[in-house]
């Protein structure tokens, strides 16, 4: 067996721990990519100078939450997209990435089910229409936050979001269900 398919698919720890080390890029990729690398190996991979390998540190179920928290101030939007998805990362930390410069990291942050209710009010008005498509998906957006976004929101599919939240109010409710029948017959 080669290198590569050992780091794709052993389950022995400490085999992987030594591919870690590997030269090869690809080899260090798997190591990264194994549900079976654990937390410490992961920390040493966060620094590697490929940014594919840092990407899958970020999304591996074992990174730690330090280590996460780490590849959150990643130069590579890339990583910290995949730090803002992991479902280790932090409150803390998603709240730093809350405030990314990448509307693709904001949204990830968006949609984490980590991510406090008063993180998805400051992202709920966000000016990327997908920040706040994630916010209205998000369990934890407060009926609050969801009656101030029905007021606001132009976008069909956010609205959509926020009626089918389980959070939403019968008064929210309401009122998006009467906007709909009201721009059906002005159509």
């Amino acid at each position: 067996m080669d290198k590569l398919d050992l780091a794709e698919t052993t389950t022995d720890p400490e085999i992987l721990d030594e591919l870690s080390k590997d030269e090869d890029s690809d080899v260090r990729f798997w190591v990264a990519e194994n549900l079976n690398t654990t937390p410490e190996t992961l920390d040493e991979l966060s620094k590697d100078e490929d940014s594919s390998v840092r990407c899958r540190v970020a999304n591996n179920p074992n990174t730690s939450p330090e280590t996460l928290d780490y590849l959150s101030r990643d130069e590579n939007r890339r990583v910290r997209y995949w730090v803002a998805g992991n479902l280790n990362t932090t409150p803390e930390t998603l709240n730093e990435l809350s405030k990314d410069e990448n509307p693709s990291v904001r949204w990830k942050v968006a949609r984490n089910p980590n991510t406090t209710p008063e993180i998805l009010d400051y992202l709920s008005k966000d000016k990327d229409r997908l920040v706040r498509y994630g916010v209205a998906e998000n369990p934890n957006t407060s009926p609050e936050t969801l009656k101030q976004m029905s007021i606001n929101e132009k976008n069909l599919d956010v609205k959509y979001n926020i009626k089918n939240n389980p959070n939403c109010s019968l008064e929210t409710w309401k009122y998006l269900s009467a906007l709909e029948i009201i721009e059906a017959l002005q159509s």
